[in-house]
Order: C-alpha cells, then sequence, then structure tokens
C-alpha cells in the first residue's frame, strides 16, 4: 500500500473538506476548541459505553495484542484483518473474530473495499486502528471514503507521510528546530565513497524506508565501523532502481540513552495522555526494538513532542524515539511513529489508562481520565529479551546476575497474561520448533564440511512475533 506524496505547506495542513475524527465540521466548528477542554477530566475509568467496536489493521505482533487485551478487558468488541488466522497473538480470548485479508499485498483501492466490507458486517461503525506505518498511511490517504463507515483521526494532508518517513521526518525536525542526528541521503555509490572519505566512524546505515529495507534485506539498519564496510553494505542493501538507504550520525551512548514518548493527540491536537520511558535493552541488540522498557518521567522529550506536535497538527496515537547525546546534552529524534506502537502497554497509568483506551474514549465521545503514568514500572518482551541477553553476555556487557536484577519491577510482558495465556503458549511453541529446526541445519552432515552457522535467535524472535517489530 502506497503513501500519497505531496508537498508541505501550512504545518497544519489543508482543513478545505475536513472532517475531524469522522464528524463533519464547518471552518467555525474547527475553530472551537474540543468538547474535553470545557469539561472536568475524572480522575478514573469509571463505567463506559463499550458499545462501539474496533476493527484492528493486524494480529502480526505484541502490540496488536495489547490492543485486544486493553479494549478487551473493558468489554469492547475487538476485531482483526490479518492475512494469518494462525499468528499466535489471534489466539488471544479478547479478539472477537478475524478478517482474512492480506493488507501487505493489497492496494490501497482493494484494502478499502474489503474494509468496507467489514464494516458493513459488523452492522456499525467501528473505530479502526492501524498499527504500522504502512496501514497508517492508508487510513490517512483513504480518509474520505474510510470516514464514511469507520471512526477515526483525520490528519493533515501528508502529515502521516512525512512523519513514517525517515527523509521527510528529517527535514521537518530541522524546519521546526527539533534536535535530530546530522544525516546524508546518498544517490549512488560515488557519494558514499565521498562521505566515508570525511565521515568521523561509526555511521548508521539506515532505511528511508525502515520496513522495505527490512523486507529487501531482513534489517533495518546496520552500524559500520569503516569506509570499506560502509560501501560494502551499501552496494549490498542499496536498490538503484529505488533508492532507500540514508547516512545517520551515530550517537554514542547504550540502549538506556534511548527515549520513548507515547500520547494521545485530539482533535485540535491536544495531548489528552502522555508518557515517557526509557528502552533497557533491545531486540535485535545494538539497533532493535525495545525488550525490556521501563517508564521514567523526562520533562524535555515530553514537552517537545507535546509543543511539535501541536504545531504539526497531529491527531491520534503517537510513538516516538529520541536518544541523549552526551556530547551536548540534546535530545535527538531518531524517528516518529503516527500510529500506536508495539511497546504501547510499557505506558499505563495509575488508573490503567493507556493510548488506546484514550484513544477509544475520545473517538467516542467519552471523557479521557487523567493519566498519572506509573515511574519505574517495566514491561518485557519475554523470548526477545533472553535472546538479547544471551548477545550482551558473550560480548561482555551483561552479567547473569545483572540481568537477573533488571527483572525487578516488570509489572507486564508482552505475551504471557494469567488470564490469557494461549498466545504466549503459541510463541513459547513456535520459538522451541524454530531452535530445533536451526538446531538440526547447523549440525553436520555425514561427509560435510564444518557447520553452517544457523540464523541468529534475534531473527527467530522476530518471525515467531509476526516479523514487523514496530515499536
Amino acid at each position: 500500500m502506497g503513501g500519497r506524496s505531496g508537498s508541505w505547506g501550512d504545518p497544519r495542513g489543508s482543513f478545505s473538506s475536513a472532517r475531524r475524527f469522522g464528524v463533519p465540521v464547518t471552518p467555525e466548528e474547527g475553530a472551537l476548541p474540543a468538547a474535553s477542554s470545557f469539561v472536568a477530566r475524572p480522575s478514573s475509568i469509571g463505567k463506559i459505553d463499550t458499545g462501539t467496536p474496533v476493527v484492528v489493521l493486524s494480529a502480526q505482533n505484541y502490540g496488536s495484542l495489547g490492543i485486544f487485551r486493553s479494549l478487551g478487558r473493558l468489554g469492547v468488541r475487538v476485531y482483526a484483518v490479518d492475512a494469518d488466522p494462525r499468528r499466535p497473538t489471534a489466539s488471544s480470548r479478547y479478539l472477537r473474530g478475524r478478517f482474512p485479508f492480506d493488507l501487505e499485498t493489497a492496494t490501497d483501492d482493494q484494502a478499502v473495499d474489503y474494509l468496507v466490507r467489514v464494516a458493513k458486517k459488523l452492522g456499525s461503525r467501528p473505530i479502526l486502528i492501524p498499527t504500522w506505518d504502512e496501514t497508517a498511511r492508508l487510513a490517512s490517504d483513504a480518509y474520505g471514503a474510510l470516514s464514511e463507515h469507520f471512526i477515526l483521526p483525520h490528519q493533515p494532508d501528508d502529515l502521516v507521510l512525512g512523519l513514517s518517513s525517515k527523509k521527510e521526518m528529517h527535514r521537518l525536525a530541522k524546519r521546526d528546530a527539533i534536535p535530530t542526528p546530522d544525516v546524508t541521503f546518498p544517490a549512488d555509490v560515488e557519494e558514499v565513497r565521498a562521505f566515508a572519505a570525511r565521515a568521523t566512524f561509526p555511521v548508521m546505515l539506515k532505511g528511508i524506508d525502515g520496513n522495505r529495507l527490512k523486507r529487501r534485506t531482513g534489517r533495518k539498519m546496520e552500524i559500520v565501523a569503516d569506509p570499506e564496510a560502509l560501501v560494502r553494505l551499501y552496494l549490498e542493501m542499496e536498490d538503484p532502481a529505488d533508492p532507500n538507504l540514508m547516512l545517520q550520525e551515530y550517537i554514542p551512548g547504550g540502549d538506556d540513552s534511548i527515549w520513548m514518548f507515547n500520547g494521545y493527540f485530539d482533535a485540535n491536537s491536544d495531548c489528552l495522555a502522555s508518557f515517557t520511558g526509557r528502552k533497557l535493552r533491545q531486540t535485535p541488540p545494538y539497533t532493535g526494538v525495545t525488550s525490556l522498557g521501563v517508564c521514567l518521567p523526562n520533562d524535555v522529550v515530553e514537552k517537545t513532542t507535546r509543543d511539535w506536535m501541536k504545531r504539526l497538527g497531529y491527531r491520534g496515537i503517537l510513538d516516538i524515539g529520541y536518544r541523549y547525546d552526551a556530547r551536548d546534552g540534546s535530545y535527538k529524534v531518531l524517528d516518529a511513529n503516527p500510529r500506536i506502537g508495539a511497546t504501547f502497554r510499557l505506558f499505563v497509568a495509575k488508573n490503567g489508562m493507556d493510548v488506546a483506551r484514550a484513544l477509544y474514549l475520545d473517538l467516542t465521545g467519552q471523557p479521557v481520565p487523567t493519566a498519572e503514568p506509573v515511574d519505574g514500572r517495566k514491561w518485557l518482551v519475554e523470548l526477545g529479551d533472553v535472546d538479547s541477553f544471551l548477545r550482551y553476555r558473550r560480548d561482555g556487557k551483561l552479567t547473569t546476575r545483572q540481568w537477573i536484577a533488571s527483572m525487578a519491577g516488570v509489572q507486564e510482558s508482552a505475551f504471557f497474561a494469567r488470564d490469557d495465556p494461549k498466545p504466549f503458549l503459541g510463541v513459547l511453541s513456535e520459538f522451541v520448533r524454530r531452535k530445533i529446526g536451526a538446531a538440526s541445519v547447523s549440525r553436520p552432515s555425514a561427509g560435510a564440511g564444518e557447520a553452517q552457522e544457523s540464523e541468529s535467535t534475534g531473527a527467530t524472535m522476530a518471525t515467531a512475533t509476526g516479523g514487523r517489530g514496530h515499536e
């Protein structure tokens, strides 16, 4: 599903024929503050109307599973559109139904037609929740057609595309004076060689569209140590017909220098729920998604994000990452996901609020309670963190004792839940099967030479959890 291309003019986008959050508005109405601005917000969730169903685009990873559980525990009917009904996440007791459809291979028109049929089948106007960048772009680009059948935020023109493309996001950050790493977008290998001749190594080699690069190469980025390796990896990973690689300044620091913001912004781009936290470990190690995270306050990250999204006119759930640069004391934006992130259940307030619940309440016209974060709350991707521990221990960066001690404060994990055990059992079963298969492949056969190195456990976990691994 391709996103639209277009120029950025007014940072709030065009509203000439806008419908905000599925409700038609006139320019005069559009100038008014949201109703939530006039009403004192409750401190607890209380009794809510759960009559509006939710359709989640994909059951691929634990982020989708988090949505099923978060809303399902409130009594909301949650459905998923996904190509593979056998995924472990799709076995959740909180998923009311599945609609089999391959969103990855469908054209935008095919996807919209199918989603309209889903809404008609449900017999009501559900809330639509994208879970990866392409589905977020679809929801934004096809808003006119989808909003007749679904409730969803209405984004300014091309904002979703601008935030999900690392190239466009970098341009927006520079325009709005948001600290960001230095980047170069080479057109060919000669420009890479010229960059290598003057660069300070290591550097990051990343996909402008990380998901497209992962589909092509199996990885989203590489930390590159020297000029020769940079040229070799560029030639290996780039698509000459459609260039998609960027060179980014490497910011020194461990996994815990990466900060996250999760928030929900209403029709006026006011933030009704916000959380910040820090990565403690990643999977795959050094360049992956969060395998262990902790919720902690960061006023700089929170204010920077709130103010920037208000200027951009952003609406809906946002997941955005920064890296602290000790060299100048700044937090530099790395990437912005204009959708719910897979790590969102790290961020749960004392009253049970999270960004999925904030979206549901706001889009159904109900009061959104205040959300006081639980500082120190930890969240874990079970088997993914085991993989990370083994790698970090091998590299001399983490001992077994330190790893065990880091589990203190874990209040929730990605797959395991006492009230919903099937997804974890399914993932564990897949993990064991793949480990056995990898071991048999790496075992030398009669007459063979040395065994070939089996695929990494990180790759195994990526497959077991659905493959996309979005934050």
